[in-house]
């Protein structure tokens, strides 16, 4: 391998550091090079993917082992074998489908009502530097206040039921309206001049530059929101629900269940993963369908 490595060098520095005289050869050796570049890519991205599931399984290794050999208290800690039987036995008697579907029918419903709320306020902080001026520190104490305390609050005012919807938009909104109208304010403003220089209306500069020139900003808000609301369900469940996940794992701590916990918590990671995997395909199609410059 040295010796053709070798000769391969010799060949170039005997062509000199000239030009090839045949453009096709050089277009043929970029091509060869990249290829190289994309099967070594792959190879890193293989190694990368083969690496984190070898630290996942030695994770469960050392888990069930300890908690097999007695070194962690297993009715404390549980184990994944123990949480795979549980699993199981939630599968056998169905609650944990029925758990699952109001957990994610919750956090869709959330995820949506913050994102219309966050937009609409957000057109209205840009259309207006009067509202703007207005609500600007109110949403900088909202968004420093801390949204478990409203939860009786919501109690109170909404019920059982649609208090979860009231804690999951809560903590989802404000964060919405602060990074999309941030991103409002960052648009290209010598675009928004020419468009006015035109005698282009506000809707149409709303709709024609700052949208469409938003797009990125708008995919990063749902990336960060999804999780946000996620957290708001979970809350939301802890204080009032009478079933999903969120109940499942404060029932689980009552009960002294951490199998039934830790499968609650397992279950919440899959449909994290779930949701942010939608949300990064649907800013994908944004992107590519409404690519603005």
């Amino acid at each position: 391998m040295y010796e053709s490595q070798s000769s391969n060098l010799k060949h170039k520095l005997a062509s000199g550091n000239s030009t090839p005289a045949n453009p096709t050869d050089e277009i043929s050796s970029q091509s060869v090079e990249y290829k190289q570049f994309i099967r070594r890519r792959r190879r890193q991205v293989l190694f990368i993917r083969i690496s984190q599931m070898v630290l996942l399984i030695m994770i469960l290794a050392v888990w069930e082992l300890a908690a097999r050999l007695q070194w962690v208290n297993p009715m404390l800690t549980s184990s994944p074998l123990q949480i795979v039987s549980m699993f199981g036995q939630l599968v056998h008697n169905g609650e944990i489908l029925s758990d699952s579907l109001i957990t994610a029918k919750e956090t869709v419903i959330g995820f949506l009502a913050s994102m219309i709320i966050g937009m609409a306020a957000a057109v209205v902080l840009w259309w207006s530097s009067y509202a703007a001026n207005v609500l600007d520190p109110y949403l900088v104490v909202l968004n420093a206040l801390p949204k478990v305390a409203l939860g009786p609050i919501f109690y109170i005012w909404l019920g059982d039921q649609k208090s979860i919807y009231g804690m999951a938009i809560a903590i989802s909104v404000v964060v919405t309206v602060m990074m999309l109208a941030s991103g409002f304010r960052e648009v290209d403003s010598g675009k928004l001049k020419l468009l006015e220089s035109f005698g282009a209306s506000k809707w149409q500069m709303l709709k024609k530059v700052v949208l469409p020139a938003s797009i990125p900003n708008l995919v990063a808000t749902m990336k960060v929101n999804v999780g946000l609301t996620l957290v708001g369900v979970i809350m939301g469940e802890f204080l009032s629900a009478k079933a999903g996940l969120g109940f499942l794992i404060t029932y689980g701590g009552q009960v002294f269940q951490m199998g039934l916990v830790m499968t609650s918590i397992l279950i919440l990671v899959v449909f994290s993963l779930i949701m942010y995997g939608l949300v990064s395909y649907l800013g994908r199609w944004l992107l590519t369908k409404y690519n603005f410059d």
